[in-house]
């Protein structure tokens, strides 16, 4: 057999090697990426700031406190939208995954515990969209990270997290029969005004992954 013949054989060889090859920088980052999810579910940011009461035109007595609006915010929602600047649609998908199944098969990280009966709390909806969000952001992000594809991933991922959300909460609702009034105080206390929150520091976590995201694609090539 001559050179000719063998070279582009040992070449073949070489190519096939190289996509077996388990990508240990990948893993160590997915499983970083899945840590921080986990990290901002027990994060709860007291955030404040003032506003104009209402009863300020009525004529009542009114102290400073009054001016100052305060709420709890838990981040998650942005950080899986920084989770998919950072890593891309792809990686991120896989993240998400990892952390859902992570919370129902293995260790209890949800808010409020885990294991496969957690399909029945009234909140997984928000989780299980998690995963429609990074694909869709993620399919704009891919693209093109202009700041028009940041807004649109901003807002069509959270969006879509909270319409999930929602849905799946009045689902629980029909089936445990908690009533219209608990589910409106529900979209209320987990969907009101947390969405404007979710947007806003969605995108700006979204801006910071998208410069972390070039420093990564240059480590991993």
């Amino acid at each position: 057999m001559s050179e000719e013949v063998l070279i582009p054989k040992m070449k073949r060889v070489d190519k096939t090697k190289k996509k077996f090859r388990i990508p240990w920088l990948n893993i160590a980052i997915i499983i970083l990426c899945v840590l921080l999810i986990i990290g901002s579910t027990f994060l709860n940011i007291n955030l404040k700031h003032y506003i104009i009461p209402p009863e300020l035109f009525s004529g009542e007595k009114l102290s400073a406190q009054d001016f100052i609006f305060s709420i709890f915010f838990i981040p998650q929602i942005p950080v899986i939208m920084f989770v998919c600047s950072l890593l891309g649609k792809k990686m991120a998908t896989v993240t998400t995954m990892l952390y859902i199944l992570t919370g129902l098969f293995i260790v209890p990280i949800f808010a409020l515990g885990g294991g496969i009966q957690y399909f029945g709390e009234y909140g997984f909806g928000y989780i299980l969209g998690y995963i429609p969000a990074v694909v869709l952001a993620g399919s704009f992000l891919d693209n093109k990270y202009s700041y028009w594809n940041m807004i649109k991933a901003a807002v069509l991922g959270v969006l879509t997290i909270h319409f999930i959300g929602i849905l799946y909460m009045l689902i629980i609702v029909l089936i445990r029969k908690s009533g219209m009034d608990f589910a409106l105080g529900w979209i209320h206390a987990q969907s009101g005004l947390k969405i404007i929150y979710d947007l806003i520091f969605s995108f700006v976590l979204i801006l910071i992954g998208k410069y972390l995201h070039a420093c990564l694609k240059y480590v991993l090539e």
